[in-house]
């Protein structure tokens, strides 16, 4: 088994509802999000994927939250945007975007802080 990592960057605010403390304010990250796929195989040059087409797809899909309030944009219009929900919508949407059949997305890390971070995956 093959494991394959890309680091990308989004800043970007929120704010918690329902949170008691410093978080129910609107207040901004810079953050990581470090993306992890495996596959059993490898392609004739002998890459599981192009650490370019990861991380293509993956800021992308970033683009979209870059600068942006979290809490404006579906899904985060309705559920929180804790690193939590933030890693899982992020999994989904690189999930859908992933297109070689050998190659499966195995967790997603969301960094709000060089020393907090949630992670996302499927067993």
């Amino acid at each position: 088994m093959f494991e394959i990592s890309i680091q990308s960057y989004f800043s970007s605010a929120h704010n918690l509802r329902d949170y008691k403390g410093q978080c129910e304010a609107v207040h901004g990250h810079n953050w990581k999000v470090e993306v992890f796929v495996k596959s059993m195989e490898l392609n004739n040059i002998g890459l599981a994927i192009d650490f370019k087409d990861l991380k293509s797809i993956t800021e992308n899909i970033l683009s979209e939250l870059d600068h942006k309030n979290l809490n404006e944009i579906p899904p985060f219009d309705k559920v929180n945007p804790s690193s939590e929900n933030l890693a899982r919508y992020l999994f989904n949407r690189i999930k859908k975007e992933i297109k070689a059949p050998s190659i499966t997305i195995s967790k997603i890390s969301v960094w709000e802080s060089h020393n907090s971070v949630a992670s996302y995956f499927e067993e």
